[in-house]
Protein backbone atom coordinates (compact mmCIF):
# COMPACT_ATOMS: atom_id res chain seq x y z
CA UNK A 1 0.00 0.00 0.00
CA UNK A 2 2.87 2.36 0.77
CA UNK A 3 4.24 1.75 -2.73
CA UNK A 4 0.82 2.67 -4.08
CA UNK A 5 0.86 6.04 -2.30
CA UNK A 6 4.38 6.79 -3.44
CA UNK A 7 3.50 6.00 -7.04
CA UNK A 8 0.33 8.07 -6.82
CA UNK A 9 2.12 11.19 -5.61
CA UNK A 10 4.90 10.81 -8.14
CA UNK A 11 2.31 10.59 -10.87
CA UNK A 12 0.33 13.61 -9.69
CA UNK A 13 3.11 15.94 -8.67
CA UNK A 14 6.05 14.95 -10.83
CA UNK A 15 8.77 14.54 -8.24
CA UNK A 16 9.30 13.79 -4.63
CA UNK A 17 9.42 16.74 -2.26
CA UNK A 18 12.69 17.30 -0.39
CA UNK A 19 13.58 15.22 2.62
CA UNK A 20 12.95 16.88 6.00
CA UNK A 21 15.56 16.64 8.71
CA UNK A 22 13.06 15.75 11.45
CA UNK A 23 11.79 12.21 11.94
CA UNK A 24 13.19 8.75 12.51
CA UNK A 25 12.60 5.11 11.73
CA UNK A 26 11.14 3.60 14.89
CA UNK A 27 13.43 0.89 16.24
CA UNK A 28 11.25 -1.99 17.53
CA UNK A 29 13.88 -2.84 20.14
CA UNK A 30 15.03 0.49 21.56
CA UNK A 31 12.05 2.79 20.88
CA UNK A 32 9.27 0.53 22.18
CA UNK A 33 8.34 0.02 25.84
CA UNK A 34 8.07 -3.76 26.05
CA UNK A 35 6.71 -3.64 29.58
CA UNK A 36 3.45 -2.57 27.96
CA UNK A 37 2.79 -6.14 26.77
CA UNK A 38 1.73 -6.84 30.39
CA UNK A 39 -0.51 -7.85 32.02
CA UNK A 40 -0.97 -11.30 30.48
CA UNK A 41 -4.04 -13.33 31.42
CA UNK A 42 -4.20 -17.08 30.78
CA UNK A 43 -7.17 -19.28 31.73
CA UNK A 44 -8.68 -16.36 33.65
CA UNK A 45 -5.58 -15.82 35.80
CA UNK A 46 -3.32 -12.77 35.74
CA UNK A 47 0.12 -14.31 35.26
CA UNK A 48 1.74 -10.92 35.91
CA UNK A 49 -0.01 -9.72 39.11
CA UNK A 50 2.22 -6.67 39.33
CA UNK A 51 0.33 -5.19 36.38
CA UNK A 52 -3.34 -4.24 36.40
CA UNK A 53 -5.66 -4.47 33.40
CA UNK A 54 -8.68 -2.56 32.16
CA UNK A 55 -10.76 -5.73 31.72
CA UNK A 56 -11.44 -8.58 34.14
CA UNK A 57 -11.07 -12.23 33.16
CA UNK A 58 -12.50 -15.27 34.97
CA UNK A 59 -13.22 -18.02 32.43
CA UNK A 60 -10.61 -20.84 32.47
CA UNK A 61 -11.83 -22.35 29.19
CA UNK A 62 -12.89 -20.90 25.84
CA UNK A 63 -14.86 -22.47 22.99
CA UNK A 64 -15.12 -21.22 19.42
CA UNK A 65 -17.47 -22.34 16.66
CA UNK A 66 -15.95 -23.72 13.49
CA UNK A 67 -15.12 -26.89 11.58
CA UNK A 68 -14.04 -28.50 13.76
CA UNK A 69 -15.06 -26.53 16.88
CA UNK A 70 -12.20 -25.29 19.01
CA UNK A 71 -11.86 -25.66 22.77
CA UNK A 72 -8.85 -24.19 24.50
CA UNK A 73 -7.40 -21.75 27.00
CA UNK A 74 -8.34 -18.04 26.79
CA UNK A 75 -5.31 -15.76 26.46
CA UNK A 76 -5.29 -11.97 26.77
CA UNK A 77 -2.30 -9.67 26.37
CA UNK A 78 -1.23 -6.38 24.76
CA UNK A 79 0.45 -6.09 21.37
CA UNK A 80 1.92 -3.07 19.53
CA UNK A 81 -0.26 -2.91 16.43
CA UNK A 82 0.06 0.58 14.95
CA UNK A 83 1.82 3.92 14.82
CA UNK A 84 0.04 7.25 14.68
CA UNK A 85 2.11 10.28 13.77
CA UNK A 86 0.89 13.85 14.25
CA UNK A 87 2.60 16.41 12.01
CA UNK A 88 2.38 20.07 11.08
CA UNK A 89 3.68 19.62 7.52
CA UNK A 90 1.35 17.81 5.08
CA UNK A 91 2.66 14.49 3.73
CA UNK A 92 5.64 14.52 6.05
CA UNK A 93 6.17 10.94 7.25
CA UNK A 94 8.15 10.99 10.48
CA UNK A 95 8.17 7.20 10.75
CA UNK A 96 9.77 6.98 7.31
CA UNK A 97 12.73 9.05 8.45
CA UNK A 98 11.03 12.42 7.98
CA UNK A 99 10.53 12.04 4.25
CA UNK A 100 7.70 13.70 2.36
CA UNK A 101 5.60 11.72 -0.12
CA UNK A 102 3.77 14.71 -1.55
CA UNK A 103 3.79 18.45 -2.05
CA UNK A 104 3.07 20.28 1.23
CA UNK A 105 1.37 23.13 -0.62
CA UNK A 106 -1.57 20.93 -1.59
CA UNK A 107 -2.98 21.10 1.93
CA UNK A 108 -2.50 23.96 4.34
CA UNK A 109 0.39 23.67 6.76
CA UNK A 110 -0.56 23.02 10.37
CA UNK A 111 0.71 24.71 13.48
CA UNK A 112 -0.33 26.93 16.35
CA UNK A 113 -2.28 30.19 16.29
CA UNK A 114 -3.38 32.60 18.99
CA UNK A 115 -7.04 33.54 19.27
CA UNK A 116 -7.49 36.40 21.68
CA UNK A 117 -5.31 36.80 24.75
CA UNK A 118 -5.88 33.45 26.44
CA UNK A 119 -7.01 31.00 23.76
CA UNK A 120 -4.82 29.10 21.32
CA UNK A 121 -5.87 26.94 18.38
CA UNK A 122 -3.81 24.41 16.45
CA UNK A 123 -4.11 22.14 13.42
CA UNK A 124 -2.20 18.95 12.59
CA UNK A 125 -2.31 16.16 10.04
CA UNK A 126 -2.21 12.53 11.12
CA UNK A 127 -1.01 9.26 9.57
CA UNK A 128 -1.98 5.79 10.78
CA UNK A 129 0.44 2.93 10.02
CA UNK A 130 0.02 -0.76 10.68
CA UNK A 131 2.99 -1.70 12.82
CA UNK A 132 2.85 -5.42 13.79
CA UNK A 133 6.19 -5.60 15.59
CA UNK A 134 5.82 -9.17 16.85
CA UNK A 135 5.41 -10.32 13.26
CA UNK A 136 8.40 -8.20 12.20
CA UNK A 137 10.60 -9.89 14.78
CA UNK A 138 9.14 -13.36 14.05
CA UNK A 139 9.46 -14.34 17.70
CA UNK A 140 6.60 -16.87 17.72
CA UNK A 141 6.10 -18.13 14.16
CA UNK A 142 3.41 -20.66 15.12
CA UNK A 143 1.44 -18.26 17.32
CA UNK A 144 -1.94 -17.36 15.79
CA UNK A 145 -2.72 -14.63 18.35
CA UNK A 146 -0.37 -12.01 16.91
CA UNK A 147 -1.00 -9.85 13.86
CA UNK A 148 -0.39 -11.80 10.67
CA UNK A 149 0.79 -8.89 8.53
CA UNK A 150 4.56 -8.62 8.19
CA UNK A 151 4.81 -5.25 6.44
CA UNK A 152 4.31 -1.66 7.53
CA UNK A 153 1.42 -0.09 5.60
CA UNK A 154 -0.13 3.36 5.66
CA UNK A 155 -3.83 2.87 6.40
CA UNK A 156 -4.93 6.49 6.73
CA UNK A 157 -3.57 9.90 5.71
CA UNK A 158 -5.61 12.92 6.75
CA UNK A 159 -4.31 14.91 3.76
CA UNK A 160 -6.47 12.69 1.53
CA UNK A 161 -9.56 13.14 3.72
CA UNK A 162 -11.51 16.39 3.13
CA UNK A 163 -13.45 15.95 6.39
CA UNK A 164 -10.25 16.32 8.42
CA UNK A 165 -9.82 19.99 7.59
CA UNK A 166 -13.19 21.17 6.24
CA UNK A 167 -15.99 21.93 8.72
CA UNK A 168 -18.68 21.67 6.05
CA UNK A 169 -17.65 18.24 4.83
CA UNK A 170 -17.27 17.00 8.39
CA UNK A 171 -20.78 18.16 9.33
CA UNK A 172 -22.22 16.23 6.38
CA UNK A 173 -20.29 13.00 7.00
CA UNK A 174 -20.36 13.12 10.82
CA UNK A 175 -23.58 14.93 11.85
CA UNK A 176 -23.45 13.27 15.29
CA UNK A 177 -20.62 15.64 16.18
CA UNK A 178 -23.22 18.34 16.85
CA UNK A 179 -24.67 16.23 19.67
CA UNK A 180 -21.37 15.59 21.41
CA UNK A 181 -19.25 18.70 20.85
CA UNK A 182 -21.60 21.12 22.63
CA UNK A 183 -20.85 22.52 26.12
CA UNK A 184 -23.48 20.38 27.87
CA UNK A 185 -22.07 17.11 26.56
CA UNK A 186 -18.52 18.24 27.22
CA UNK A 187 -19.23 19.12 30.84
CA UNK A 188 -19.81 15.41 31.45
CA UNK A 189 -16.25 14.70 30.33
CA UNK A 190 -14.78 16.00 33.58
CA UNK A 191 -15.57 12.63 35.14
CA UNK A 192 -13.95 10.87 32.17
CA UNK A 193 -10.76 12.84 32.75
CA UNK A 194 -10.69 11.64 36.35
CA UNK A 195 -11.32 7.96 35.61
CA UNK A 196 -8.85 7.92 32.70
CA UNK A 197 -6.13 9.42 34.89
CA UNK A 198 -6.77 6.62 37.39
CA UNK A 199 -6.27 4.07 34.57
CA UNK A 200 -9.97 3.20 34.49
CA UNK A 201 -11.14 4.06 30.95
CA UNK A 202 -14.86 4.61 30.57
CA UNK A 203 -16.40 3.28 27.36
CA UNK A 204 -19.84 4.62 28.28
CA UNK A 205 -18.73 8.22 27.71
CA UNK A 206 -17.51 7.41 24.21
CA UNK A 207 -17.64 11.05 23.08
CA UNK A 208 -15.02 12.11 25.63
CA UNK A 209 -11.25 12.04 25.26
CA UNK A 210 -10.59 12.37 28.98
CA UNK A 211 -8.25 15.20 29.92
CA UNK A 212 -7.20 15.73 26.29
CA UNK A 213 -10.36 17.51 25.14
CA UNK A 214 -13.36 16.79 22.93
CA UNK A 215 -13.26 13.61 20.86
CA UNK A 216 -15.72 15.17 18.42
CA UNK A 217 -15.56 16.38 15.71
CA UNK A 218 -13.11 14.02 13.97
CA UNK A 219 -10.95 16.84 12.65
CA UNK A 220 -7.40 18.14 12.91
CA UNK A 221 -8.46 21.42 14.54
CA UNK A 222 -7.73 21.64 18.27
CA UNK A 223 -9.73 24.57 19.60
CA UNK A 224 -8.23 24.50 23.10
CA UNK A 225 -4.52 23.95 22.57
CA UNK A 226 -2.67 23.59 25.87
CA UNK A 227 0.55 22.07 24.55
CA UNK A 228 1.96 19.88 21.81
CA UNK A 229 1.58 16.66 23.80
CA UNK A 230 -2.03 17.42 24.77
CA UNK A 231 -3.03 18.39 21.23
CA UNK A 232 -1.27 15.49 19.54
CA UNK A 233 -2.64 12.96 22.03
CA UNK A 234 -6.15 14.25 21.42
CA UNK A 235 -5.71 13.76 17.68
CA UNK A 236 -4.39 10.23 18.21
CA UNK A 237 -7.64 9.42 20.00
CA UNK A 238 -9.72 11.11 17.29
CA UNK A 239 -7.90 9.06 14.66
CA UNK A 240 -8.68 5.80 16.44
CA UNK A 241 -12.30 6.86 16.92
CA UNK A 242 -12.63 7.88 13.28
CA UNK A 243 -11.21 4.60 11.96
CA UNK A 244 -13.54 2.65 14.24
CA UNK A 245 -16.54 4.66 13.03
CA UNK A 246 -15.59 3.77 9.45
CA UNK A 247 -15.18 0.08 10.30
CA UNK A 248 -11.52 0.20 9.27
CA UNK A 249 -10.24 -1.25 12.55
CA UNK A 250 -11.97 -3.72 14.86
CA UNK A 251 -11.70 -4.46 18.57
CA UNK A 252 -11.58 -7.32 21.06
CA UNK A 253 -14.71 -7.74 23.17
CA UNK A 254 -14.89 -8.63 26.84
CA UNK A 255 -14.97 -12.46 27.19
CA UNK A 256 -14.87 -12.98 23.40
CA UNK A 257 -11.69 -14.91 22.60
CA UNK A 258 -12.72 -16.16 19.17
CA UNK A 259 -12.91 -13.09 16.94
CA UNK A 260 -12.76 -9.31 16.83
CA UNK A 261 -15.94 -7.29 16.45
CA UNK A 262 -16.77 -3.97 14.83
CA UNK A 263 -17.05 -1.13 17.33
CA UNK A 264 -18.38 2.08 15.79
CA UNK A 265 -17.50 4.10 18.88
CA UNK A 266 -14.03 4.20 20.41
CA UNK A 267 -13.49 1.17 22.73
CA UNK A 268 -11.09 2.84 25.14
CA UNK A 269 -10.39 -0.33 27.11
CA UNK A 270 -8.85 -1.84 23.97
CA UNK A 271 -6.01 0.66 23.71
CA UNK A 272 -3.07 2.18 25.47
CA UNK A 273 -0.33 4.29 23.94
CA UNK A 274 3.34 5.13 24.20
CA UNK A 275 5.14 8.22 22.96
CA UNK A 276 7.98 7.18 20.62
CA UNK A 277 9.03 10.54 19.13
CA UNK A 278 10.47 13.14 19.66
CA UNK A 279 11.53 11.59 22.99
CA UNK A 280 10.66 7.93 23.42
CA UNK A 281 9.01 6.96 26.69
CA UNK A 282 10.44 3.44 26.92
CA UNK A 283 10.39 3.03 30.70
CA UNK A 284 6.60 2.91 30.88
CA UNK A 285 3.93 2.70 31.83
CA UNK A 286 1.89 3.05 28.66
CA UNK A 287 -0.92 5.57 28.80
CA UNK A 288 -4.65 5.05 29.15
CA UNK A 289 -6.58 6.96 26.50
CA UNK A 290 -7.48 10.36 27.90
CA UNK A 291 -5.03 10.25 30.81
CA UNK A 292 -3.64 13.60 31.89
CA UNK A 293 -0.25 14.33 30.33
CA UNK A 294 1.05 16.40 33.25
CA UNK A 295 3.45 13.63 34.32
CA UNK A 296 4.14 11.46 31.27
CA UNK A 297 4.19 14.36 28.78
CA UNK A 298 6.43 16.69 30.75
CA UNK A 299 9.68 17.62 29.00
CA UNK A 300 8.88 15.62 25.87
CA UNK A 301 8.84 18.53 23.38
CA UNK A 302 11.41 21.07 22.25
CA UNK A 303 11.59 23.72 19.49
CA UNK A 304 12.96 23.04 16.01
CA UNK A 305 12.60 19.28 15.72
CA UNK A 306 10.50 18.31 18.71
CA UNK A 307 7.08 19.64 17.71
CA UNK A 308 5.82 16.65 15.69
CA UNK A 309 4.95 13.33 17.31
CA UNK A 310 4.82 9.55 16.87
CA UNK A 311 2.82 7.28 19.17
CA UNK A 312 2.95 3.49 19.40
CA UNK A 313 -0.57 2.10 19.67
CA UNK A 314 -0.96 -0.98 21.84
CA UNK A 315 -4.08 -3.07 21.19
CA UNK A 316 -5.72 -5.65 23.44
CA UNK A 317 -5.41 -9.16 22.00
CA UNK A 318 -7.81 -11.99 22.81
CA UNK A 319 -7.43 -15.52 21.50
CA UNK A 320 -8.37 -19.10 22.28
CA UNK A 321 -5.39 -21.46 22.05
CA UNK A 322 -5.53 -25.25 22.22
CA UNK A 323 -2.87 -27.75 23.28
CA UNK A 324 -1.62 -28.26 19.72
CA UNK A 325 -1.03 -24.55 19.17
CA UNK A 326 0.70 -24.21 22.53
CA UNK A 327 3.12 -26.96 21.51
CA UNK A 328 3.73 -25.47 18.06
CA UNK A 329 4.33 -22.02 19.54
CA UNK A 330 6.81 -23.41 22.06
CA UNK A 331 8.68 -25.25 19.33
CA UNK A 332 8.65 -22.22 16.99
CA UNK A 333 9.79 -19.83 19.72
CA UNK A 334 12.65 -22.14 20.66
CA UNK A 335 14.11 -22.22 17.15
Amino acid sequence: MLKYYLSLFLLLFGEMAPVFADGKFINPITDVCWKCVFPIHAAGVNTTPGYKDYMSYKNPICACAGTPPKVGIPLAFWEPVALVEVVRTPYKCLALGGKSIGTPGIKGRGGLSNVGESSRHSFYHVHYYKFPILSFLDLFPGFSCTEKQVSMDIVYMSELDPTWSDDGWNAVINPQAILYSNPVAQSACIADCTTSSLDKPNDIQFWCAGCSGSLYPFMGHVTHHVGGIQASYLLVQRTLAKLHSLGTIWAAEQDNFCEKKQAYTLPKKNYKTQLAYPIANTKGPCQTLGKTDIVWGSGKTYPKGGEDFIYVIWGKKHCCIDAVEIALTAVGGAK
